[in-house]
């Protein structure tokens, strides 16, 4: 058998709010090529086999900060573009969420006793980006585009997408999870999905050192 043809799908939702920003860092100043390479370990990536799943940044009218997310996103899709990697986008939907005033919550007493009983509050979700990722592992497998799909994601949504993968079309499946500290609240570490490493062929756990490398220091 010849080099192992790999197909790298990066969740980059997921992948911020796991790594990038327990390190204080975004996608702005990551070097997504040199993480790809890093990903790849010498094997051959295939064409179009750099894809990169992300809600896309509404401006909101009047919102300073809406609108340079918006500008910040978009010099990312350029960027990615520009390295041929392939980016995959659904809307961020607006939600409705609600917090109970309770012993989780810190002066919780305080606010109680004020009269404040629960918080609600707007809350952005990704809508659709696993079910873009599920089907494009599927469709690769189906196609015979590659050996190896590396997934960044610790969503267990897309685990029947890999169940098929890998029993249909004996395709093997390569999980990046993260093992990082959360220095202000250790609760809030991350930690790789047991789910994801028990359901894949390959397991590489990545720690802040591990990542460091790819951040371009000086840009936000």
């Amino acid at each position: 058998m010849g080099i192992e043809r790999v197909n790298i799908f990066i969740d980059g939702g997921n992948f911020y709010h796991l790594a990038l920003r327990k390190l204080g860092s975004s996608e702005s100043n990551f070097d997504f090529e040199k993480f790809a390479a890093f990903l790849a370990n010498g094997r051959k990536i295939v064409e179009m086999g750099k894809r990169f799943y992300i809600g896309t940044v509404m401006e909101k009218l009047g919102d300073k900060r809406s609108i340079e997310a918006m500008s910040r996103q978009t010099a990312l899709f350029t960027k990615l573009k520009d390295n041929h990697w392939e980016t995959r986008t659904s809307k961020l939907r607006k939600r409705l969420e609600e917090v109970k005033i309770d012993e989780r919550v810190v002066d919780y007493k305080k606010l109680l006793q004020k009269g404040v009983e629960k918080i609600q509050y707007e809350r952005l979700r990704e809508k659709g980006i696993d079910v873009k990722l599920a089907t494009d592992l599927i469709v690769g497998a189906v196609d015979d585009k590659y050996d190896v799909a590396i997934v960044v994601s610790s969503d267990a949504d897309i685990v029947p997408a890999i169940d098929w993968v890998r029993n249909r079309k004996h395709k093997k499946i390569e999980y990046i999870g993260f093992s990082i500290k959360d220095d202000k609240d250790d609760k809030k570490s991350t930690t790789p999905s047991l789910t994801l490493m028990a359901r894949t062929d390959i397991q590489r756990i990545l720690v802040a050192s591990d990542l460091k490398p790819f951040i371009i220091e000086g840009l936000l």
